[in-house]
């Protein structure tokens, strides 16, 4: 449970810029705690507001939802955990590694391909062409 507060969604929403819906949908996977209710309403505190800065700066980065949730588990380990924070980091280093790679090469075949287009040398679309030519032929 979290703690108490007289913070309603909407407050929390507005304080952190997280959307609504998604903070809902936090709470149901378990990233966030299910509020206290206060009548009707969800009831939230201070803490509530650093967990979910916590998880939208760890979100904007790129983190995964299960690497939030170990993140979020570490941080509560102290100077202990730094090493496996660091490894969770170090691995998702290495993922935003190869998409930059990825799209680094995707870059260069379109950039290619709008080239061509602009040469005008080739009757067809080099684009399409490059598209077509791995698709297999009847």
């Amino acid at each position: 449970m979290t703690a108490t507060g007289a913070m309603k969604i909407g407050e929390l929403s507005r304080r952190t810029g997280c959307n609504i819906e998604t903070i809902r949908y936090y709470e149901r996977i378990g990233v966030l705690h299910v509020p206290l209710r206060r009548g009707r309403y969800r009831s939230y505190g201070e803490e509530d507001v650093g967990r979910l800065g916590f998880v939208r700066r760890a979100r904007e980065l790129g983190f995964t939802l299960d690497e939030v949730r170990a993140l979020l588990q570490l941080a509560t380990g102290g100077q202990a955990a730094c090493a496996e924070v660091r490894g969770v980091a170090a691995s998702h280093l290495a993922n935003v590694r190869a998409r930059i790679a990825d799209l680094t090469r995707m870059e260069r075949v379109l950039a290619d391909s709008v080239r061509a287009c602009d040469a005008g040398d080739d009757p067809a679309c080099p684009l399409l062409q490059s598209l077509q030519a791995g698709m297999p032929r009847d």
